[in-house]
């Protein structure tokens, strides 16, 4: 790596845009826990978690010409990139068929080693932040960040119109980039 061990935002995606190698491993150095923590709220298995991060960052490699600046952090696309694909790997059906298989296979003996683990770190300090939101706000956010629930799916569960779920969550992710700022 190059000398300099600090770059600030703006230097890191120019570097990035540039295809810089050395950038793409400061990235992954300095943000690969958090965005393994936010794969860690929604699987349990560390191993494919592991999977997962590596195929993220993969994605965000692959994909960083579709950043732009101008709608939002570049963390916060890359949270946007971890979650998707954590979300889109525990829906696809080859998961679902292994989990299966797992479960029927270990059902007495199979417990979690995430189970007595304290909660994880939380990266942007978004659940202290939550409790400045309007209870309403706090839950969709919750749903959605910490539970891995689609706009869709939260308006199922709070029994309220999608077009709600997606005022209050626009709303919310407002006030808490002002907060964040």
């Amino acid at each position: 790596m190059s000398p300099q061990t600090q770059y600030t935002e703006a230097e890191l995606v120019e570097l990035l845009q540039n295809r810089n190698q050395q950038a793409f491993a400061y990235l992954y150095d300095h943000y690969c826990g958090a965005l393994n923590g936010v794969i860690l709220r929604l699987v349990e298995d560390r191993e494919l978690a592991a999977d997962i991060l590596q195929e993220a960052f993969l994605k965000i490699w692959n994909n960083f010409s579709s950043y732009d600046v101008s709608k939002g952090r570049l963390f916060t696309w890359m949270i946007n990139i971890t979650r998707n694909l954590t979300i889109d790997t525990l829906r696809s059906k080859g998961y679902k068929k292994q989990r299966q298989i797992s479960g029927d296979e270990n059902t007495v003996s199979m417990v979690s080693e995430n189970s007595a683990v304290p909660e994880q770190f939380d990266a942007l300090g978004i659940r202290k932040q939550l409790v400045n939101l309007k209870p309403e706000q706090r839950r969709i956010i919750d749903l959605a960040y910490f539970g891995g629930f689609t706009q869709d799916e939260i308006s199922r569960e709070l029994g309220i119109p999608l077009g709600t779920v997606k005022t209050r969550m626009r709303t919310a992710i407002l006030e808490l980039r002002k907060m964040l700022q």
